[in-house]
């Protein structure tokens, strides 16, 4: 309700200056808010993975603890039974090494891989096997000597080289942090002469079980700690900025290194264990001890459980430390819970002891000393906890069971804190580090393997002490900045289409102008949007004019900015370039927006050409200029911009992105490529940023695709689009790389496209007929084949959400997918006939995911003959065929569809599949129930066809759970299925057989040659229904009339022919002498729009006036009014000769007929209604400090009422006359200047006085400028030219279309016609003589003796359908874990549209907005 009372207020507003209040609201409009809900799930996911990572390490922990207390040569179990726990230990140490091990082989194997040096590789090697060596010792040998709480202290000493190495190389930016790590080595060398303290008081006091030789072990014990701690060496040395460079190499091989050294540290690992228990103690492990019999299982499971337990949780550990680092919760989630492992470890082990100490025997003996020598008594019991009995035991071992000092165990508490302090203090950069979405884990972590024996200090040592493109306090690396060109391409988009994509992107520049969130989201972007067929030719008169479309677009334009800001467009210019024209427009927080129309008779129209038209000037010739920045002309090098703004957010002033391109490098440079009606929200753009940023390999990222509209056509897309999405693009991203990232929506990195191979072979203009279907029925696929090709990887961002109208029509659906088939079957043959090559250069595909392409492939060809057998199985079951009959008879329809597709037209064939499409619904209905009605007779659903439906069923409604958002997706699963015959059918016969037709088949209408009469030159024209199916029937003649291109449009001549008032004449910029000019009232309005472009340069000439200098960029260079007297006057003399020769050129040459309608429709701007709403706005913008609300008001309501007065009897949709603009503005100023003398806040004169001048401004015409006007001929002459072709070479083209035509349809009928046929032929032989016999069961489980008789081919297929769906389940779920992870990462840096009072002095405006603020004589 309070939204409707707001939206009342401002339309009450608007209502008192026009009789025309309404506009539209496109949704989206409204700022961003953080849902409060995701918020919370944010929390709670990070509350739960730091829960997840001290549960798991503790129980790592303690197992690896307990596991040592039985395997003790003290403790009260057998001798086999202590074998079979010190074996346990050592799987435990191997465990993670073989894990290395198998993910290092494969990457080597399916990846890339360097072969290192071999010094480098003995060098690593060396450090491997002497950690291994101390590891094992220590875990093996020492710690079973020791007691349980000497054994979780004595683990804090493995960070002492860590500690000796950021000494030595000062890694601290400041230096009193150099007081960390000290102390750090300080505790640890205190704990360790505490250590050998206590043993010492042990020892003569004579404690049970300890002798003089625990000084031996006690030595080997900070021995083996010094050796575990080179593990992390690289970390302190890859942090020093001598060392980074030299071990950044090693990265390239490190998978390969990992596969040698994880075998030889196992191997290690194994020597340690035979050696010291073969040899040196001379106890032979008896290896018949290790057959576990049916009585030891009960004793020896403790041990298996305890080593799965410790094997899982520490790889658990590992695995949730990283993501709590990548969802940005490393202090909460990571460094809190690893560092009160230890101290939880001993809290939980003193509570159990408490709570269970009751049940051992002795418990309530009057003294310790006599409770741990009842212990003795126990060993034998079974009914005791045999854990607690060992680590009490272990316990008694200390200074607390000595009969004359138990003071010393103080000492043993003393050396734990010291060792826990050391440690933390050692580890401090963890709680400082910050680190970026989604990074990467090579990025956080040195090391790939983790110590489950230490992985709480593992998971710390490990940690980056200098993160990459991370900013924190001790590493002052800032996040690169990028550039982001958004470029969309139109043709012939509705109103409400073009609507979608504008308010995205006004949605996005206020996305990243508002400076007040304190976020990580660097990049600058700018606006462009490619019009094709842009213009049309006017009947009679001959003149090139923009058509309806563009009409349309400036339309959209005006009213989203007046959604956004409340007033219209300040800066507006029109530009005349050689491929047509060009539409400048400065959005409200200031960032570019740039419409280029292309008039098809300069350029070549279409949507590849388009994007090699942006990509040539974006990448090409602005990637020239920022790195020439002398061949710049020196009036373009900076950029005075009239930044417009809505009131209620901070000014953020976009200077010309031209310049800072030099500083942007090509990898930083990405265009994201739209198309017209795609709808997103900046939250999209900035995840598929991530992806780009954060991994350099990436050349190219795509989000979820959600198909828009309303009918049948579109329920059944929705699904196609959510299983595609859901399953196919997640497998492609997990197993390999993407293979096509739709242009709709799309971010590729500049360095990518401009590799070799790609933007180059993009180019080519296709000759021959293969070339017409892989280049120009999907060019975004064929693109993405070149990058990958070329050893980029396409990414996948499902939650990266965009919104694209879908076709609603069944012909234009039909139309479209016969482009996409033949172009997606035509680039996958491509890569998958490349390869070999392809899999040398892209790390990202393996043989493997070749083989599992070319699996899919012979899925897709064997679609339609798997669907013609579903269809038999039908008949079979419905109507009580033989199997032979009923094959026959579904073949029938799919031939007939043939006949037809070859003998008649395009619109025939759509309607007769139509007609068909409903007919096959109504059979796979029949079909579905009689798969279930086949369960039912074979009294189980352990059919093939019953097994597989019922697991499809499972599986898409997991995976629609897996995605709560689009659950409702589920719904429309049913239309999918029953139009499988449509789509996988009828769909694919379509596409084959009219593969030689190589037109757009959507969006084919042109309204530009005005109000075209629909049914002019059309014999019948009939709009049917039949059932859900709404099909056109439309009859035209065959030869093409040429009357269609010669239409006249009315509109314009009826504008033209308007009488005008006096004051709807064209202003040109306004003087500061108030001379009346008696001659402009004699004027047309025709004759002024003529004259309107020199008109505006005349009058910037003009010393006096309000001068202004336009470029090619939309940029404009203003001098305030009144303060032309105060310039330099050498300066002022260059200027005047440089617009002089400006002059000249443009009487030389007059604007075209195009730009004076469309500047008309921005001089709507200068109406009093519009002016009114403006000036308001500009003064409340300008005065937006809360200081200066007060005096803000009085100008808003004293300039409001000048306004008023002097436009009394002023319509309220006149345009001003130049003579009244001018009068106005003096007024104004005036009035002004008064009220802020009196409010004595005289320095905000010039700020106010910049709010008038800007809202009095007029559109501007202007030229391109020398350099940019000559690429653009050369590009259009090398590349962009219109094709012209001769009529022999078309008829060339077509039969070579038509013969690859009947060359795909042979070979795709005669697969299928073999596929059937094989199945017909084991149908004609029998089930008895070929067939599997699978035996039924009965609903509990037990045979009923009969068997159910399948054919080998049909359960073949079945079988390796349902694995390749399986396989991509698998990766949906991994690809789901990792985006959740990327969403909570997203969630905590998101940007907040927080109201705010700007506090800051005014005069930091004059700072970052210097350029656009003059100086007068009265600020003097």
């Amino acid at each position: 309700m309070e939204d409707i009372r707001y939206r009342g207020k401002k339309r009450d507003g608007r209502h008192r200056d026009t009789w025309d209040p309404f506009q539209l609201n496109p949704i989206g409009a409204e700022k961003e808010k953080k849902q409060h809900c995701l918020l919370v799930a944010q929390y709670t996911v990070a509350l739960i993975v730091g829960l997840a990572v001290l549960v798991s390490a503790v129980v790592a922990k303690g197992s690896l603890l307990v596991l040592t207390t039985l395997a003790s040569p003290y403790s009260m179990r057998k001798p086999e039974e202590k074998q079979f726990y010190m074996l346990m230990l050592v799987f435990c140490l191997v465990c993670p090494n073989f894990l290395v091990f198998i993910k290092s082989l494969w990457r080597c194997a399916f990846k890339s891989f360097v072969q290192p040096n071999m010094r480098t590789m003995s060098f690593i090697c060396l450090i491997e096997c002497l950690v291994s060596l101390g590891t094992s010792v220590l875990v093996l040998i020492v710690m079973p000597q020791f007691d349980v709480l000497t054994n979780l202290f004595i683990s804090g000493g493995v960070c002492i080289i860590s500690a000796i190495l950021q000494i030595v190389f000062r890694l601290q930016r400041e230096t009193w942090k150099i007081v960390f790590p000290i102390c750090s080595l300080t505790l640890t060398v205190a704990g360790y002469c505490l250590l050998g303290i206590d043993y010492y008081v042990r020892v003569t006091s004579y404690v049970e079980n300890q002798s003089s030789e625990c000084f031996i072990y006690v030595a080997i014990g900070i021995f083996c700690s010094l050796l575990i701690s080179l593990c992390w060496w690289e970390n302190p040395l890859q942090a020093s900025n001598s060392m980074q460079e030299t071990l950044s190499e090693l990265d390239g091989f490190r998978d390969f290194v990992f596969v040698i050294s994880s075998i030889l540290r196992i191997l290690v690992i194994g020597a340690v264990y035979l050696i010291y228990y073969a040899l040196i103690i001379d106890e032979p492990i008896k290896w018949e001890d290790f057959n576990l019999q049916s009585d030891e299982w009960e004793l020896l499971q403790t041990g298996l459980v305890l080593f799965f337990l410790q094997a899982f949780c520490s790889a658990a550990c590992h695995w949730f430390g990283v993501v709590a680092c990548k969802i940005h919760a490393v202090r909460m989630s990571f460094a809190l819970p690893v560092c009160c492992t230890g101290p939880s470890v001993l809290l939980l082990g003193l509570i159990l002891f408490i709570t269970q100490a009751r049940t051992l025997a002795g418990a309530d003996e009057g003294s310790l000393t006599e409770f741990c020598a009842s212990l003795i008594y126990l060993k034998d019991k079974n009914t005791t906890l045999m854990a607690l009995l060992e680590v009490t035991n272990s316990i008694c071992r200390t200074s607390l069971n000595s009969y004359y000092l138990q003071w010393p165990f103080s000492m043993l508490a003393l050396e734990g804190v010291c060792m826990w302090l050391g440690f933390v203090a050692c580890t401090y950069y963890v709680w400082k580090i910050k680190v970026q979405r989604i990074e990467r884990t090579s990025q956080l972590f040195v090391r790939r393997l983790y110590e489950s024996a230490f992985i709480d200090l593992s998971l710390l040592l490990n940690t980056k002490m200098k993160l990459p493109k991370a900013q924190n306090y001790e590493n002052q690396d800032e996040l690169q900045k990028t550039v982001i060109y958004l470029c969309a391409t139109m043709w012939h988009e509705t109103y409400d289409e073009m609507l979608k994509i504008l308010t995205s992107m006004f949605r996005l520049d206020r996305y990243r102008g508002d400076p007040k969130e304190d976020h990580k989201d660097s990049f600058d972007f700018e606006n462009h949007i490619y019009v094709d067929d842009a213009f049309m030719t006017e009947e009679g008169t001959g003149k090139r004019l923009v058509n309806s479309y563009v009409n349309d677009l400036i339309h959209v334009v005006i009213e989203v900015y007046r959604v956004f800001t409340n007033k219209e467009p300040d800066e507006v210019s029109i530009i005349e370039t050689p491929y047509g024209g060009r539409l400048v427009f400065v959005l409200p927080e200031g960032n570019m927006l740039y419409v280029h129309l292309k008039d098809k008779s300069h350029i070549r129209n279409k949507k590849r050409w388009s994007q090699i038209m942006y990509m040539y000037y974006l990448l090409g010739w602005k990637g020239y200029i920022s790195k020439n920045p002398q061949k710049i002309p020196r009036q373009n090098n900076t950029r005075d911009s009239l930044v417009s703004m809505d009131g209620e957010i901070f000014l953020n002033p976009q200077f010309d992105n031209d310049s800072k391109r030099k500083l942007i490098s090509d990898d930083n440079t990405y265009i994201l490529a739209l198309d017209g009606d795609t709808d997103f929200h900046p939250k999209a753009v900035i995840l598929l940023v991530d992806r780009l940023r954060m991994y350099d390999n990436v050349g190219a990222a795509c989000g979820r695709i959600h198909p828009t509209g309303m009918g049948p056509m579109v329920w059944y897309q929705k699904f196609e689009y959510a299983v595609g999405h859901w399953l196919q693009k997640t497998a492609e991203h997990v197993f390999g790389s993407v293979l096509c990232s739709p242009g709709c929506f799309s971010l590729f990195r500049g360095s990518a496209i401009m590799d070799d191979n790609v933007l180059k072979r993009y180019t080519t203009t296709a000759t021959r007929a293969a070339e017409y279907v892989q280049y120009d029925q999907g060019e975004d696929r064929w693109l993405c084949t070149l990058l990958l090709q070329q050893g980029w990887r396409v990414e996948y961002n499902a939650a990266s959400d965009a919104y694209t109208n879908s076709p609603q029509e069944f012909k234009e659906f039909y139309n479209q997918r016969r482009r996409w088939g033949p172009s997606t079957l035509a680039n996958t043959l491509d890569l998958l006939h490349s390869g070999a090559e392809t899999v040398k250069r892209n790390s990202s595909i393996s043989r493997l995911y070749i083989f599992y392409q070319m699996f899919t492939v012979g899925s897709s060809i064997l679609g339609p003959a798997s669907v013609t057998l579903m269809v038999a199985g039908a008949f079979q079951f419905i109507f009580k065929l033989a199997g032979t009959t009923s094959i026959i008879i579904a073949s029938v329809p799919p031939v007939f569809y043939i006949i037809i597709c070859f003998v008649t037209k395009s619109n025939t064939q759509i309607t007769i599949a139509g007609i068909m499409s409903v007919l096959y619904a109504f059979l796979m209905t029949a079909s579905l129930f009689s798969i279930i009605g086949d369960m039912v007779m074979q009294g189980t659903f352990l059919t093939p066809t019953g097994v597989f439906l019922v697991s499809m069923t499972i599986m898409y409604f997991v995976t629609a759970i897996l995605h709560p958002q689009e659950f409702g997706m589920i719904v429309y699963g049913l239309m999918y299925f029953i139009c499988i015959p449509s789509g996988y059918l009828l769909l694919t016969i379509y596409s084959l057989v009219n593969m030689h037709i190589v037109s757009w088949g959507t969006r084919e209408s042109n309204k530009g040659g005005g109000e075209v009469k629909k049914h002019h030159n059309v014999l019948c024209n009939r709009n049917c229904t039949l059932c859900c199916w709404d099909m056109k029937i439309q009859v035209t003649q065959e030869t093409e009339n040429m009357m269609l291109h010669q239409i006249t449009s009315q509109t314009m001549q009826q504008a033209l022919a308007l009488t005008t008032n006096k004051y709807q004449e064209l202003p040109s910029p306004p003087a500061s002498k108030l001379e009346p000019q008696n001659d402009l009232d004699m004027i047309t309005e025709e004759q002024q729009l003529k004259h309107s472009a020199a008109e505006a340069h005349k009058g910037s000439v003009s010393k006096s006036s309000d001068l202004a200098t336009t470029h090619s960029d939309g940029s404009i260079e203003k001098k305030s009014l009144l303060s032309s007297s105060d310039e330099d006057s050498d300066d002022e003399d260059d200027d005047d000769d440089n617009m002089n020769v400006n002059l000249e050129e443009m009487e030389e040459q007059p604007v075209k007929d195009w730009v004076t309608p469309v500047q008309k429709e921005f001089l709507k701007k200068l109406t009093y209604a519009n002016m009114k709403r403006n000036l308001q706005e500009q003064i409340r913008y300008t005065l937006r400090n809360k200081n200066h609300d007060e005096v803000c008001e009085d100008l808003v309501l004293m300039l409001t009422d000048t306004l008023n007065v002097e436009l009394n009897g002023v319509g309220p949709e006149d345009i001003l006359p130049q003579v009244k603009l001018e009068e106005l503005q003096y007024a104004l100023t005036k009035q002004a200047r008064q009220i802020l003398k009196t409010s004595r806040m005289m320095k905000l004169e010039k700020r106010v006085k910049r709010a008038i001048e800007k809202t009095l401004t007029a559109p501007l015409v202007q030229k391109l400028d020398e350099g940019e006007n000559d690429f653009w001929n050369k590009l259009i002459d090398r590349y962009l030219a219109p094709i012209t072709e001769s009529e022999d070479h078309k008829k060339e083209v077509t039969r070579e279309l038509k013969s690859l035509r009947n060359k795909s349809v042979f070979l795709y009928f005669i697969i299928n016609v073999l596929w059937v046929v094989a199945t017909f032929f084991l149908q004609a032989i029998g089930n008895d003589v070929i067939s599997i016999k699978i035996p039924k069961y009965t609903s509990s489980g037990n045979k009923t003796g009969e068997y159910l008789k399948v054919e080998p081919l049909s359960l073949m297929f079945l079988l390796s359908f349902a694995v390749l769906l399986l396989v991509q389940f698998l990766a949906m779920l991994y690809h789901r874990v990792y985006t959740l992870i990327h969403v909570v990462s997203y969630r905590s840096t998101e940007k907040d549209y927080v109201e705010r009072d700007d506090e800051r002095d005014e005069d930091d405006l004059t700072v970052t907005n210097q350029y656009a603020i003059s100086m007068t004589t009265e600020d003097l």
